[in-house]
């Protein structure tokens, strides 16, 4: 008996022993590291070994930097101090240190100080859904090492943290695909530099990616990959989140009791680890698992408790994750009232979310836009600059050569200005064309983007995705078709019908757009110039159905009339061209259009490479009653 007393004091007196000689090891290299005063903050990364600091040693770390006037260890320390209060989700903490190692490391001038700090700045507002917040240190962090002219290793291995770390972004904001474009970047650069624990957190990302997109192979593929790396690291919050991550990919392949087995493994680790975040998510998981089971009773327990921490630390997704499986829980238990209660919680909160990150996220797309607006006013400025140079230049010729012809009589000198006349206009046409393309851009883009920005904000997410989509594809039409003479009538085609979807948006999707063409045209092979048909269908729109109630309809016809011409009608059943005239004349500010007759310029430029010329006629359409329905504008074009 006395023996078996004696065995577990022995084993006490040694694992203390252990244990302060251990604490004596790090208090020694924290001294050495202070007074050798380490000026790398890698270096100083790995000289402690990546080990594991307590509170205690931080404090001290902190405390000797502070009196022998380290300020890279201050820097250090506070670093440590808010990773410790970020992994116990302490957020508001965890920033207050972030923040002060920054001061510190912008003021001693490190860079490589600075990168790590606003890489974990934007770690812990990700962690919080900032994403605004989140991106903006990334985004920082990532600036900084793009500026450093050879790279080495280390500031590589930041350049994808902040990758991945804005990968992670992306994933907050449903955008699996730029997110994966992120990852592959960064795991890129860990797999030149062997970055294991880089690796493993990228897998995990990856993994989670493809999950979204639901293909759940590709993601248990990647999870997998990602527990191989993190037990190789021997590390055991990575075993947390690979296994949480694992059971919940088999709860969706309908594998209940291997999904236990994986998250009830890893539940004793997660608690001793005590980071709440993941606690938080492994007791939803687990709770899911046992409601999935039917173990109702466990199932409540568990999801309370994770509610209860995510409550606690701020945590939104486990919070709307929570209130979501809870609902499932009481509606099996046939509490309906409490089901609904808790499903109503999980869709605001689930709505806030994702709200406010898309409003956010469109938001950076206007800013981008309102730049790239910007910039094409100074291009503007610079063409009519040009221009004006132009039209100096010429003016300044004509009366050189008229001289020159009034002196010598020179018949030639006449014909040769003559010439040198022609051209300068000629290039005068084209500038004022692109100088009119880059004022309009802008406006249209704008009102654009407004439109679609309602349907975010009413949460009308699918519509806002399925117009965000047409809205890039014409902007991306429209660029390249500034940059070509012709293209294909089924080019065309297509950048009408988006630019129709994109301008319906503002009838509220009233109007009815028809495309009719004839099978014998070959709209792959006939070329016209680009975007000529917009201000047409512009003028219908904006003429012929903006004032008119009831139902609005545009109709495009392609028709061969003969081997020599097509003939392109655009008939809209609007209030007609003397209603819309008087209209006009109504109004208090009158805007002369130019876009038609610029076109009409266009079309003549075109034909004059064709042995025929265009043609184009307005007509009033008539009804039965011998009243004016609409306007039908026929527009034949050379093709031979």
């Amino acid at each position: 008996m006395k023996q078996l007393v004696i065995i577990p004091f022995l084993f006490f007196i040694i694992f203390s022993s252990y244990a302060i000689n251990d604490r004596g090891s790090k208090d020694s290299l924290i001294h050495i590291a202070v007074n050798k005063k380490i000026d790398n903050y890698y270096e100083l990364y790995r000289f402690f070994e990546k080990g594991r600091f307590d509170r205690e040693e931080i404090d001290l770390l902190l405390e000797e930097s502070k009196k022998n006037e380290y300020k890279l260890g201050e820097v250090y320390a506070y670093n440590l101090l808010g990773r410790s209060y970020r992994n116990n989700s302490f957020f508001d903490k965890s920033i207050e240190n972030h923040l002060k190692a920054l001061e510190l490391a912008r003021k001693i001038n490190d860079v490589n100080a600075e990168i790590v700090t606003l890489n974990q700045i934007g770690v812990v507002y990700r962690r919080q859904d900032k994403v605004r917040s989140a991106l903006n240190y990334h985004q920082m962090a990532l600036e900084l090492a793009d500026k450093i002219e050879r790279p080495d290793i280390d500031t590589k291995i930041s350049i994808s943290i902040s990758n991945n770390s804005i990968g992670n972004i992306y994933l907050a904001l449903k955008q699996y695909q730029l997110a994966l474009e992120k990852f592959k970047k960064s795991i890129l650069i860990q797999s030149r530099t062997g970055d294991k624990r880089g690796l493993a957190i990228n897998h995990q990302n990856i993994g989670l990616a493809f999950q979204n997109l639901g293909e759940i192979d590709a993601a248990l593929e990647h999870y997998n990959k990602s527990l191989e790396y993190n037990i190789q690291n021997n590390s055991s919050i990575g075993k947390v989140i690979c296994h949480t991550s694992i059971s919940n990919v088999l709860l969706l392949q309908g594998k209940y009791k291997e999904a236990y087995e994986y998250i009830n493994e890893i539940v004793p680790l997660s608690e001793k680890i005590g980071n709440q975040y993941y606690t938080s998510e492994v007791y939803v998981t687990l709770g899911n698992v046992q409601l999935k089971l039917d173990s109702l009773d466990k199932a409540e327990k568990y999801l309370n408790e994770g509610l209860t921490i995510a409550k606690k630390h701020k945590i939104p997704s486990g919070i709307n994750q929570s209130n979501l499986y809870l609902s499932e829980l009481y509606e099996k238990k046939k509490d309906y009232k409490k089901a609904y209660t808790f499903y109503k919680k999980s869709i605001e909160g689930e709505r806030k979310t994702f709200n406010d990150k898309n409003i956010s996220y469109v938001n950076n797309l206007i800013n981008k836009y309102d730049n790239e607006v910007s910039k094409n006013k100074i291009k503007g400025l610079a063409k009519e600059n040009e221009i004006a140079k132009l039209k100096l230049l010429r003016n300044r010729n004509v009366l050189i050569i008229a001289l020159v012809s009034i002196a010598l009589l020179g018949v030639l000198l006449y014909s040769m200005y003559r010439q040198r006349l022609l051209n300068n206009d000629k290039k005068i046409l084209k500038l004022e064309q692109e100088a009119l393309r880059i004022q309009m851009n802008p406006h249209f883009v704008f009102n654009a983007l407004n439109s679609i920005k309602l349907y975010v904000i009413n949460n009308e997410q699918k519509n806002a995705v399925h117009y965000l989509n047409k809205f890039s594809k014409l902007i991306r039409s429209i660029l390249e078709s500034s940059s070509v003479k012709e293209v294909t009538l089924s080019e065309e085609l297509k950048t009408m019908n988006l630019y129709m979807s994109i301008e319906n948006i503002r009838f509220s999707n009233e109007i009815n757009y028809i495309e009719k063409v004839d099978p014998s045209v070959n709209i792959e092979r006939i070329k016209i110039p680009p975007l000529i048909l917009q201000p047409f269908l512009e003028n219908s729109i904006w003429h012929g159905l903006s004032s008119k109630k009831g139902e609005k309809e545009v109709t495009l016809s392609v028709n061969k009339i003969s081997d020599e011409f097509i003939q392109i009608d655009i008939i809209d059943n609007g209030i007609g061209r003397d209603a819309a005239l008087k209209i006009r004349k109504n109004k208090s500010l009158n805007r002369k259009s130019i876009g038609i007759d610029l076109t009409k310029e266009r079309l003549q430029n075109f034909a004059n490479e064709y042995k025929n010329n265009f043609s184009l006629v307005y007509s009033d359409v008539i009804d039965e009653k011998g009243n004016t329905s609409g306007t039908k504008v026929t527009l034949k074009i050379p093709i031979i």
